[in-house]
């Protein structure tokens, strides 16, 4: 196969989730058919777009750009890597890195539980989408996960306002209604809109924060540190 669809290729520190702060190789696919509304990275939607590899060129690029191979961690993202048109690259990608001992992350839209892919790789963040995405989510999906791939995912939202808020913790208290537990074995993060164009969003965060308090503090709220730094426009950091 010489046909990988590539937005771009980075070593950066993880800017958001529970790892926040691990450096590590973003394997970036192109091509997105989810369009949330919110999203932070539209360049990478367009199937057309980005430029198309090789195997060897992917992972030379991950080799080089991981300071000639002692970054052994990638965190496979898009654009969407589970579209159906991005499957088969990705498995591709992650036979080639299992071989050579990288730890694998993927950033998935949580719109699908892909056990062909899931099975194979260290870790899921997986996302519940907002109203604010336009994109809706179905908490029966966390269920699945957690039967199956207990202690190797997290769950991210992007909360921009109460209703976004509203609706998480709803599916929060769904999923442990379903899973007959009190209190869920697995990190669910809100993350602060933090909008292009945008100041710090200060207010915003103090009001997830707070919110996140007043039901009891189910959730860890964590800022994209990424755009702390760098801006909220910046690319590949």
């Amino acid at each position: 196969m010489d046909n990988f669809p590539i937005n771009s290729i980075y070593l950066a520190t993880e800017g958001e989730g529970i790892y926040l702060g691990t450096v590590q190789v973003f394997l970036r696919f192109q091509g997105c058919a989810v369009a949330c509304k919110n999203c932070d990275s539209k360049e990478t939607w367009d199937f057309s777009g980005g430029e198309s590899f090789t195997l060897e060129r992917v992972i030379d690029a991950i080799y080089t750009n991981g300071n000639n191979g002692k970054i052994k961690r990638v965190s496979i993202t898009g654009g969407d890597p589970l579209h159906s048109r991005n499957l088969n690259p990705v498995l591709t990608c992650i036979a080639a890195l299992k071989k050579n001992d990288y730890y694998i992350n993927l950033e998935a839209s949580g719109l699908s539980v892909v056990d062909e892919i899931f099975s194979k790789i260290d870790f899921i963040s997986f996302d519940f989408k907002t109203p604010s995405t336009g994109v809706t989510s179905d908490h029966d999906l966390i269920v699945e996960l957690a039967h199956k791939y207990p202690y190797k995912f997290q769950i991210k939202a992007v909360i921009e306002d109460e209703m976004d808020f509203q609706v998480t913790f709803d599916a929060y208290s769904k999923v442990k209604r379903a899973l007959k537990i009190d209190t869920l074995n697995f990190p669910w993060c809100l993350t602060p809109v933090y909008n292009l164009k945008e100041a710090f969003p200060v207010e915003r965060f103090k009001r997830v924060i707070k919110w996140n308090q007043d039901v009891g503090g189910p959730f860890r709220v964590i800022g994209q540190q990424h755009k702390w730094i760098y801006g909220p426009d910046e690319r590949r950091v």
